[in-house]
């Protein structure tokens, strides 16, 4: 049902709109982990503890949650092999929050960066550090039909790569999940400092280089309504653009060029923590 409410035109500001972050911990963790660079935000097992935490939520009208998560460092390879494990802690979430909150629409991120040695959004080539693509879609596309089998209701990949919407796609429908799980694109996805503090809450800040060659440049206009488009093509749910305030112009262009779509605005961590500081 909320799916379909986010499909109204014009959309109404509520808190139906909102989708709170969840930093999600192994269930053996016995405790929440606060978040030095997110004050008031915490790590949270996938647990009795989430669970305890989630309640009074929905009883203040949460309809939504996005889960990522935070991996430790024995299960982190080159390939990112874990983030498609059942009993990884996104996936232990995903099946502790469908169980106690049937009514919860439950978001899953899709990416490769917290799971990976190097944290990048990308397998790379041994050899040359070159980002795979063709891997990099096949791995993404396998992760999201293992959430989607655990019962996601919404995929989120944030990788940036062309091509990934159409392959996930392409792969819920074969596995006979299309018209149970939907697509939300990090369509367009800015270069930002501030993901500083998310990095630091995820534990996936890549370990050489950037994410520059992969994500828009601050002034990449151009390129931002063509990674709509893109994404548009690709048959993509609904479209976001992230960072938020920042790109408000971008928003509104989104708006413009495709106003039958759903569009998510992502208020990064690095806007909260700027809005927290700042009152």
């Amino acid at each position: 049902p909320l799916l379909r409410q986010w499909q109204r035109q014009p959309s109404q500001p509520s808190t139906t709109s909102l989708m709170y972050p969840l930093f999600i911990l192994p269930p053996t963790r016995t405790e929440p982990e606060p978040i030095p660079s997110l004050p008031g935000q915490s790590r949270w097992p996938a647990n009795e503890l989430l669970v305890d935490f989630i309640k009074p939520l929905i009883a203040r009208g949460l309809k939504s949650v996005i889960l990522f998560g935070v991996i430790e460092d024995e299960h982190k390879t080159a390939d990112g092999r874990f983030a498609e494990c059942v009993r990884n802690p996104v996936a232990e979430a995903v099946i502790l929050i469908r169980q106690e909150f049937p009514n919860l629409l439950v978001a899953v991120d899709v990416c490769l960066c917290a799971y990976t040695t190097h944290g990048h959004c990308n397998l790379l080539h041994a050899k040359t550090g070159e980002i795979n693509q063709p891997a990099t879609i096949a791995r993404l596309a396998s992760i999201a039909a293992t959430y989607a089998h655990l019962g996601a209701h919404i995929i989120a990949p944030s990788d940036m790569n062309d091509g990934r919407i159409g392959a996930i796609k392409s792969r819920l429908a074969n596995e006979g999940m299309a018209s149970r799980v939907a697509v939300m694109s990090y369509a367009a996805k800015f270069e930002s400092c501030f993901y500083g503090p998310f990095r630091q809450a995820a534990g996936s800040a890549p370990a050489f280089g950037d994410r520059s060659r992969y994500q828009l440049p601050p002034w990449g206009k151009g390129l931002a309504l063509r990674a709509l488009e893109r994404d548009v093509n690709d048959a993509a749910d609904i479209l976001m653009i992230k960072p938020g305030l920042p790109y408000l112009d971008i928003l509104a262009h989104a708006h413009e060029k495709h106003p039958n779509y759903p569009l998510a605005v992502y208020q990064v961590s690095g806007e909260y923590a700027m809005l927290y500081h700042g009152a």
